[in-house]
């Protein structure tokens, strides 16, 4: 069987190093701009709503949270019906650094397609898709406790 997830990986590795060096600048390090991203995406979010965006535990997401709090590039503001519930929204500097972010990841996305025909993109996503969602039944699964069967 082709290594596949290898592949994936690698490529995910490579992105994210290089994300981490460019976005320094902005006191973003270790995928904290993938945090802030969704933010700016989907203002209001909830902490378990982002974790499960990103596919990471609660808790590297609240090391998250709290870095970029500290940062003055997120805020969390009470729901005005539960006050239990917290919402995060970017703040101006937060806002501010966003469209960088946003060029970043479209240069990259343009490079890691470059020679691929638009039927070849349309193809790479839906399969990506596709094994992404395959991905989310274990992921869910073994978050829940649960072992997976080999």
């Amino acid at each position: 069987m082709k290594e596949i997830l290898r592949e994936i990986g690698m490529i995910a590795r490579a992105l994210d190093s290089i994300s981490n060096i460019e976005f320094q600048e902005y006191d973003l390090t270790k995928g904290q701009y993938l945090y802030l991203v969704r933010i700016c995406e989907n203002p209001g979010i909830i902490q378990g709503k982002l974790a499960e965006l990103i596919k990471v535990d609660r808790t590297t997401t609240a090391h998250a949270i709290k870095k970029l709090e500290r940062n003055g590039l997120i805020e969390k503001r009470e729901d005005e019906h539960n006050k239990k519930i917290k919402k995060l929204f970017a703040t101006e500097k937060g806002e501010n650094i966003y469209p960088y972010i946003k060029r970043e990841n479209d240069h990259s996305n343009s490079v890691a397609l470059e020679g691929f025909s638009e039927s070849e993109i349309e193809t790479v996503f839906h399969l990506l898709q596709r094994v992404r969602k395959n991905v989310e039944k274990d992921w869910e699964h073994v978050k829940k406790g649960n072992k997976r069967d080999y």
